[in-house]
């Protein structure tokens, strides 16, 4: 019998399988560090996670709350400064993988996590770039998590904050970027993937009993399906018990039960 699960768990799993050991991991707070830490935990436990802060071969006990949270620094091989981190590590292109969130995206791996609305008069201001923009550019390859949403999936975001793969074909190039961008989505119903030739995004796994409709009524641009769609695998056993035991000891060790 298959152990139940949620969206949000296989959305985490997903994203771990992503990443290797060979991979030095940007880190960002959330759902990336659960996925990359779980990674860590189960299948590549060589794997480098890099936390903004500057530390470095960080291996948490529990998730960061922030990437100022203590348990990063006492936990990491070395801690640098933010100047050196960005100067050495990140904008000379020694992280392979940089994880970002989004509050908006759009079909070409555009992120929005500035405002909601017009920049002057926004209905909903918010926390903005960080390091994002730096990471869109720098990192050797981007994968992006979220949940999957019309409300976050959208046919043109009201700000861009970190440049995906502009608007399509070798936009990314014609601004002189070198990396890759963008090259999966992972959210709690699909993985999506860019087309090689247009760069728009397009679903090539399915979750286990997802339906495409239920993809295309939850995004909100006319979204494509490969010719070789397949099927995500589900979440093991084993990494669903890795992952409650991290988030369990998280809330414990931050008081939360």
């Amino acid at each position: 019998m298959t152990t139940p699960y949620t969206g949000d768990e296989m959305l985490t799993v997903a994203a771990s399988r992503a990443v290797g050991n060979d991979d030095i991991c940007f880190v960002g707070i959330g759902q990336p560090s659960a996925a990359c830490n779980l990674a860590r935990l189960t299948h590549a436990p060589r794997i480098t996670l890099i936390y903004e802060s500057g530390t470095i071969g960080v291996r948490p006990t529990v998730l960061p709350l922030s990437i100022g949270d203590g348990e990063l620094c006492a936990t990491a091989l070395t801690t640098v400064s933010v100047p050196e981190f960005f100067r050495y590590w990140l904008q000379s292109g020694r992280i392979t993988v940089g994880f970002l969130g989004a509050a908006q995206l759009d079909r070409f791996g555009n992120i929005n996590t500035t405002v909601i609305g017009p920049y002057a008069t926004p209905t909903v201001r918010l926390p903005g770039a960080g390091g994002a923009s730096d990471m869109a550019v720098c990192c050797q390859r981007i994968f992006i998590v979220m949940p999957h949403s019309k409300r976050g999936m959208v046919e043109r975001i009201d700000f861009v904050t970190s440049i995906g793969h502009g608007s399509g074909g070798e936009a990314r190039a014609r601004l002189g970027i070198r990396t890759e961008g963008p090259v999966k989505v992972i959210t709690d119903l699909c993985i999506m993937e860019p087309d090689p030739t247009t760069k728009e995004l397009t679903v090539t796994s399915l979750h286990p009993r997802v339906s495409k409709e239920a993809v295309a009524s939850a995004t909100g641009w006319p979204v494509r399906f490969s010719d070789t769609l397949t099927e995500t695998r589900e979440p093991a056993v084993s990494e669903l018990e890795v992952l409650r035991a991290l988030r369990a000891d998280t809330a414990r060790a931050h008081g939360a039960a």
